[in-house]
């Protein structure tokens, strides 16, 4: 029993999911800074805080609320998107990493699969 648990736990997939989830906490403290302390201190002296928490308020529904939530989404997904996947895709192409390619063209082995294939269907549903 302990030895099932011992080699679940030291599989890559397992190592490399908590390390992903430790290394996204962490990361996350680092976007959410560039926002709250960066970005939202840039709006704020441009156009005022962008809160709309106490506005569009029907009784107990807050779409206001809502609203800065969308907007703070927006913020966030846009820095992102600008200063990690813009940087890091400009690194990749420096460096001559490919980018992922579509899948590869099918062999003549695989086509001549395919054909046979299609043909027993067509054979069976004419029966």
């Amino acid at each position: 029993m302990l030895e099932g648990f011992k080699t679940f736990i030291m599989r890559s997939n397992v190592v490399d999911l908590a390390v992903g989830v430790v290394v996204g906490t962490a990361f996350g403290a680092v976007v959410d800074s560039l926002v709250k302390d960066v970005l939202m201190a840039i709006i704020a002296t441009l156009v005022g805080k962008p809160d709309f928490s106490g506005v569009l308020v029907f009784g107990a529904v807050r779409l206001g609320a809502f609203l800065t939530a969308v907007i703070n989404f927006l913020i966030i997904a846009a820095a992102i998107y600008f200063f990690v996947v813009v940087p890091i895709n400009k690194l990749n192409s420096l460096i001559g990493k490919p980018e992922p390619s579509a899948s590869p063209e099918p062999s003549a082995e695989e086509k001549l699969l395919t054909e046979i294939r299609d043909l027993l269907q067509q054979n069976l549903t004419r029966s």
